[in-house]
């Protein structure tokens, strides 16, 4: 019932995908060691960085005007491609395992396996400004910057999540033991608010960061999607959907409010190891280890039966805000309380 496109250009592990220029093309890397850069409607690739990298890339991240994008290797150097001015190297002393670019284009950060240490640098210059050592005790699996540019967020192996702050030059928050297993990616919502990280335990986690309320609350847990690992997640652009891709090979789709799975995606051979969503949030895009990438049509999947179904057996647990008049998953309500609110809504209240 799902239609999709399966794109074939890299001849290994996929690593990253992202959707850019409003959605019309896709940037995807991978331990070919290339970056292509695809057209959504065609299918095949544009246009291709090659020969840049000397070992297998890692991750890619663009800034929102699509103008800069950052690579960075196995081959110890994170690349921050300017479409106009060129590429800036810098040097690491060890296996570059993420990279993100800020909102604002200004800074990159990265993580490096061998000191488990992040760096911070400029994005035009290569000067480094940050070198963060100390957060965790093993590896980094992701890093990325808050929307506003603010702090950075890290995620690892260890299992906790850190946020540090680029004013202070200081951890802000600490989750410690956020799971139960390794922690592979995190995401935050457009608005900077929350936070969901996936982990090897088979569960995702939405962290409420502005107000810090998950020190007093469980943060949303959103579990039973995934057979295995779970290797990615991401945001909608509005924060209703959350897209996680698995070891199971799959791709699930999340409804945030209500707290469920609406659907599960089959069909790559091997690990989904990133995940995509359109602005529109009719496409989904994911990458695999089985080197393809697969471009979904999920505009018409409120209308599947499946999802149909999974929204009845959330029933008994969704209630509708009496404010903004969303779904959302009830999980303490009391007998006297007729006119619930969902989680926003009494937060800003």
């Amino acid at each position: 019932q799902i239609q999709f496109k399966i794109l074939r250009g890299h001849s290994d592990t996929v690593s990253s995908c992202h959707f850019c220029f409003e959605d019309t093309k896709i940037l995807s890397c991978s331990y070919d060691r290339t970056v292509k850069l695809w057209d959504v409607e065609k299918g095949f690739p544009i246009q291709v960085f090659e020969e840049e990298h000397t070992a297998p890339i890692s991750e890619c991240s663009l800034t929102p005007d699509d103008r800069r994008v950052v690579t960075s290797s196995y081959d110890n150097t994170v690349k921050a491609w300017d479409m106009e001015t060129g590429k800036r190297l810098v040097e690491h002393e060890g296996i570059v395992t993420s990279c993100n670019i800020s909102c604002d284009g200004r800074y990159v950060v990265s993580s490096s396996d061998r000191e488990k240490a992040m760096y911070v640098f400029d994005a035009m210059s290569a000067t480094v400004v940050a070198r963060i050592q100390g957060l965790h005790k093993s590896t980094i699996t992701r890093c990325c910057f808050d929307p506003d540019n603010q702090r950075v967020t890290s995620v690892s192996y260890d299992k906790t999540i850190k946020l540090w702050d680029m004013k202070t030059q200081s951890t802000s928050i600490t989750i410690n033991e956020g799971h139960s297993n390794a922690i592979s990616d995190c995401c935050f919502t457009s608005d900077g608010h929350y936070l969901c990280t996936a982990s090897w335990d088979k569960s995702l986690k939405i962290w409420d960061i502005k107000t810090e309320e998950f020190q007093c609350h469980v943060p949303i847990f959103l579990n039973e999607g995934h057979e295995g690992s779970v290797s990615s997640c991401l945001f909608s652009q509005d924060a209703s959907l959350v897209v996680s891709g698995g070891y199971d090979k799959t791709i699930a789709i999340w409804d945030t409010e209500a707290g469920y799975r609406k659907l599960s995606l089959k069909g790559h051979w091997d690990w989904v190891t990133d995940v995509a969503i359109s602005k529109s949030k009719t496409r989904i895009l994911s990458a695999s280890k089985d080197s393809t990438l697969r471009l979904w049509n999920v505009e018409k999947m409120d209308h599947i039966a499946s999802v149909i179904e999974s929204q009845k057996a959330g029933g008994s647990k969704i209630a509708q805000c009496e404010e903004c008049e969303k779904p959302f998953l009830r999980l303490q309500h009391s007998d006297s309380e007729t006119i619930p609110k969902c989680v926003l809504c009494r937060l800003s209240s």
